[in-house]
């Protein structure tokens, strides 16, 4: 048999046997080490450039075209996967891109990569210490400390890390209806009277859809009045509250929200912590966004009075840019955790085991399986510190200051808000064909339709990404939001000079 022959035999017996999910350098090692070449220089580095594109739109059907992405009964090669692996990259948005700033995430943090990499090489499922012994201490010191940071004293209390912060709203609700209904682990919603809990009108949707998913239903989800700049109105509350009462409901919490996804508003935390106090109700603060202000000594106090909540919700994958998904629920409740979900499984968590099982933390969770989260965002804290993170949340401050003050001097530029609290900066950029139009009977239709037309050049185009959306009574407007420190005041200016450049000549 000639030796290209016998080239190809071993080929093909090696492509035969890579079914196995077991790393074997002789199979492996080529692949992988091209592989992370392909991630770093194309992905990390090559796509994190201000000169790259922050998308390369393409339609679905050309998609389809380009990356086959039906499931094949055979396997293929290692360079048809790093093609693959190149058209992926190539085709998804680039969000570590520094002109992606189009949700409450962003950025890819050296640090949280190598992180969320060394994660996932370990593979670890953190519900036992003998099957996660770093991963179970880790969790445990991270929460303590950010429990202390919420301002609770020592970090006395609890928390768990959620794969999302709707899920942590969710355990909130749970949490709050358990401590004063715990027959309803047992005995389910048959055994609690009509539940209402209350959170604001510009509050995030997980709220209404936790309690639609735990039985309570949306319509006892009650929404609350929002002042001019987004924050809740205390007096409407505690008329809600008394209807609620009045009606023969049982209200047992209120959601605060420090940091509204649109607004980026913070409510007033300690008059509604007096209600909560007032009539026995649970008081969960939603600081997923907002949170990573509690770092700075400088703007912290935009959560003043979070101490005095029951729970809180925190995610670092927000304003301190850890690698999705990071996010964390913690409760003042020592107990209330394990005593609302624990079921004992004792197939997994043994009473007698040799070492201390009250390290086997994951019976308090509603997940098994459940990924090592915590990791990435150590890592990071380790190779930043606290001084580091507060200075990164103090630039990001400081970039949307710049970039508000930037545009209230261009013409074109019309803010929602004067003084946003956060680092949301909210307006509406207004083309040459509506300015001195603003009493025209059709200015509002007409001003609704500019930021989808200036959204579809810029994706077009690839020069960034800012989402935009209507709110309330008010038409389509932009919402920029900043939480890349890599991010500095040229950037602000190039951010306006391409609204203008995409917008100023758009009919509509």
């Amino acid at each position: 048999m000639p030796a290209d022959s016998n080239l190809i035999v071993a080929g093909e017996a090696i492509k035969e046997s890579l079914f196995q999910s077991l790393p074997d350098r002789s199979k492996h090692e080529e692949f992988i080490r091209r592989a992370v070449d392909l991630l770093v220089e194309r992905v990390v580095f090559g796509r994190s450039q201000r000169s790259a594109k922050v998308v390369e739109w393409a339609a679905p059907d050309e998609i389809k075209s380009v990356i086959d992405l039906k499931p094949r009964e055979g396997p293929i090669s290692h360079d048809e996967l790093l093609a693959i692996m190149a058209d992926v990259a190539r085709y998804s948005v680039n969000t570590g891109h520094p002109y992606f700033v189009n949700q409450l995430f962003s950025t890819v943090d050296p640090y949280g990569l190598i992180g969320q990499w060394l994660t996932d090489a370990l593979n670890p499922s953190v519900y036992t210490y003998e099957v996660a012994p770093v991963f179970t201490l880790m969790e445990e010191e991270v929460l303590r400390e950010m429990r202390a940071i919420v301002g609770w004293k020592d970090g006395d209390g609890d928390g768990i890390f959620c794969p999302g912060g709707s899920i942590s709203n969710g355990y909130a609700i749970s949490c709050a209806r358990h401590h004063f209904y715990p027959d309803v682990k047992s005995k389910g919603v048959y055994a609690v009277p009509k539940l209402v809990l209350f959170t604001s009108e510009l509050a995030h949707y997980s709220t209404k859809k936790m309690a639609c998913f735990m039985g309570i239903g949306s319509d006892n989800c009650i929404t609350i009045k929002t002042d001019e700049l987004g924050k809740m109105d205390v007096e409407d509350l505690e008329i809600k509250i008394t209807e609620a009462i009045n009606a023969g409901s049982s209200p047992f919490m209120v959601t605060a929200t420090a940091g509204t996804t649109v607004f980026g508003a913070f409510d007033p935390l300690i008059p509604i912590s007096g209600l909560c106090k007032k009539y026995n109700l649970w008081l969960h603060v939603d600081a997923a966004w907002g949170g990573g202000a509690l770092m700075s000594k400088k703007h912290r106090h935009l959560l003043k009075g979070i101490e005095l909540a029951d729970s809180v919700t925190w995610n670092p994958h927000k304003l301190l840019a850890a690698p999705q998904q990071c996010s964390t629920f913690l409760v003042k409740h020592k107990n209330v955790l394990k005593e609302g979900h624990s079921s004992n499984a004792k197939y997994l968590f043994q009473k007698d085991k040799f070492y201390d099982t009250s390290y086997d933390t994951g019976d308090k969770h509603i997940q098994c399986g459940r990924r090592a989260d915590v990791l990435k965002f150590w890592f990071m804290w380790k190779a930043k510190g606290s001084d580091g993170f507060e200075k990164h949340i103090d630039k990001l401050f400081d970039n949307a200051k710049y970039f508000l003050d930037h545009i209230k001097q261009r013409a074109g530029f019309k803010l929602v808000l004067e003084s946003p609290e956060c680092t949301n900066i909210m307006f509406w950029y207004v083309p040459n064909c509506l300015r001195g139009c603003e009493n025209d009977p059709n200015y509002r239709e007409r001003l609704h339709k500019v930021a989808p037309k200036i959204k579809e050049r810029m994706i077009k185009e690839g020069s960034m990404m800012v989402t935009y959306q209507p709110q309330g009574n008010l038409v389509n407007f932009f919402r920029i939001v900043f939480q890349n420190s890599a991010l500095d005041h040229k950037d602000m200016v190039y951010f306006a000079n391409e609204f203008e450049r995409l917008g100023s000549e758009i009919v509509v």
